[in-house]
């Protein structure tokens, strides 16, 4: 059974940093492509970064420069570094895992920037 797990949400002001982190069992997390997602309320889920299984990263416009994804294949997890926070950055992150065709997601994990 795979899982994502989340953490590292919380309030944060603005252009305060913030580290999630989503920890991964269950999947051969070396081989995965692995994305941050997230929703803001009344608004569609959107990317906001992926990296692939050979380290690849690409960003949203909306967070290039001030957001960082990366991975650690020993630990089975993926991280996402967010700093220069502002408040349009609030929503649930959720994590989410692509390997062979199957899909999988975290449960999210909510930031919000606010003074």
């Amino acid at each position: 059974q795979v899982q994502l797990v989340e953490s590292g949400g919380g309030l944060v002001q603005p252009g305060g940093s913030l580290r999630l982190s989503c920890a991964a069992s269950g999947i051969i997390f070396s081989l995965a492509s692995m994305r941050w997602y997230r929703q803001a309320p009344g608004k569609e889920r959107e990317l906001v970064a992926f990296i692939h299984s050979g380290g690849n990263t690409n960003y949203a416009d909306s967070v290039k420069g001030r957001f960082t994804i990366s991975r650690d294949n020993g630990k089975n997890t993926v991280y996402l570094q967010m700093n220069a926070l502002k408040p349009e950055d609030t929503a649930v992150y959720y994590c989410n895992g692509v390997r062979m065709g199957s899909v999988y997601w975290g449960q999210g994990t909510q930031v919000t920037v606010s003074s």
